[in-house]
């Protein structure tokens, strides 16, 4: 079911959103190459995501390990056919003027900082599962979640619980967000957990809410794999 606009309109909005889609990807490919949230207790939840048995999608590899597309504090698999990069944020802000604007507002969100982006245009579907790594710190797996969908704008609608995965205890969150241009509401998805190397967000966005919906099995596939790295 689609948030925010009926079927009428829908192909102008879905070609302007797959339009957008398309420069937001070219703009973080160059950068890496050149809510008001609900503040309600988190529910306790464990298992699959929402509580329910979930689809988990084929394998296809891994990311976080020494040597693979990502090095990350933490390792999980990877759906069959998605394609994963490493993203250098410091390296875009470091190249000064417009660029390190755009690195500071695409690749930074709250307290951390996008470090991986794994591409599902090679499986057939129009979105990314990114990473985003912070800095050790104090702060909680909720505190981290909440501080990053309060950065993302147009968020709303956040129920958050938490999760155990690899011996990790996490928090997730289900929100939506609302785009002024293309007057349209979609779902997003995301979880975080704290190692000793710093906070680690797993974030599944789309480009809009079948997308999304479609790629949720490569999510509960990297967020049943979850494991320390190392």
């Amino acid at each position: 079911m689609r948030f925010g606009v009926g079927n009428a309109g829908r192909r102008g909005h879905r070609g302007r959103a797959l339009t957008l889609a398309a420069l937001s990807t070219g703009l973080v490919t160059g950068l890496m190459t050149g809510c008001a949230a609900d503040d309600g207790d988190p529910d306790p939840a464990s298992g699959a995501s929402a509580g329910t048995a979930a689809k988990v999608a084929r394998r296809g590899g891994s990311v976080g390990a020494s040597g693979s597309a990502c090095e990350l504090p933490v390792t999980f698999d990877t759906a069959e056919f998605w394609k994963a990069k490493a993203v250098d944020a410091d390296e875009a802000s470091a190249a000064g003027g417009d660029l390190a604007g755009l690195a500071d507002a695409f690749l930074r969100q709250g307290p951390v900082t996008m470090a991986c982006e794994i591409d599902a245009k090679p499986a057939g579907k129009i979105g990314f599962l990114r990473v985003w790594t912070g800095e050790p710190g104090d702060a909680d797996a909720t505190a981290v979640l909440k501080g990053f969908v309060t950065a993302e704008q147009g968020a709303s609608g956040a129920k958050y619980r938490t999760f155990e995965a690899g011996g990790l205890t996490g928090a997730e969150v289900e929100y939506v967000t609302t785009s002024k241009l293309l007057e349209e509401t979609k779902k997003e998805r995301a979880l975080a957990v704290t190692t000793s190397a710093g906070p680690v967000v797993l974030h599944l966005g789309g480009m809009d809410t079948d997308e999304h919906e479609a790629m949720l099995p490569a999510y509960e596939l990297a967020r049943s794999t979850l494991r320390p790295t190392g």
